[in-house]
């Protein structure tokens, strides 16, 4: 979240002791109560923003029902789904959990796109240099590769000057009903793995 003083991270405390290997389905979160120091950190710097009153309130409302149900991935799909309704959005959400795959990694990643006949995957930027390794595992099966090319705009906040990559929430209650159209304002055709493995080699050698 966005604050005077510059970035602040809002982390959620996890069990992962003894379970690494554990599904990300079944993380549990560690301490019940961390939603109180959330809101209260949202609520000290966003409390002035134009659409604070219009969204705080069923995101306090999602944050407290974590303190019921201790599973991350029930939060995080409760908190994705309310952000793109409130967005516009109506991208359907699939969990890969629900679906009969196996395997890790990039041969995950193809089971997924496979069970949902998917023909084109967009991928980060970070996952580059692990993805061009296996990139014919993807491929080989007819699912082609690209990389998300995005340039961050920019847009009013209450604390300037601006600085991008905070959260979401800062987006909708600075600009409410705008925040959809400032998002896609930053999109670009997206990169080519032949794109990507040039600027990094470009990286390595400058």
């Amino acid at each position: 979240i966005k604050t005077p003083s510059g970035l602040l991270w809002l982390t959620v405390p996890v069990a992962f002791r003894g379970k690494l290997s554990q599904r990300i389905a079944d993380v549990e979160i560690r301490e019940p109560q961390f939603w109180r120091n959330h809101l209260r950190a949202i609520q000290l710097n966003y409390c002035r923003t134009p659409f604070f009153e219009k969204y705080f309130p069923r995101f306090e409302e999602l944050l407290r029902s974590a303190e019921s149900n201790l599973r991350l991935a029930e939060l995080n799909v409760a908190l994705l789904s309310w952000l793109m309704r409130s967005l516009g959005l109506e991208t359907p959400l699939i969990r890969s959990s629900e679906l009969a795959v196996d395997g890790k990694r990039t041969e995950l990643l193809a089971e997924i796109c496979s069970s949902l006949d998917a023909d084109i995957y967009i991928s980060p930027l970070g996952s580059a240099e692990y993805l061009l390794h296996d990139l014919a595992t993807l491929t080989d099966r007819d699912v082609e590769v690209c990389f998300q090319h995005y340039e961050h705009p920019v847009y009013q906040q209450i604390f300037p000057p601006f600085q991008s990559h905070a959260s979401v929430l800062d987006l909708l209650f600075n600009q409410g009903d705008k925040a959809l159209d400032i998002i896609r304002r930053g999109r670009r055709i997206p990169f080519t793995p032949q794109e990507v493995s040039a600027r990094m080699s470009e990286e390595v050698h400058s």
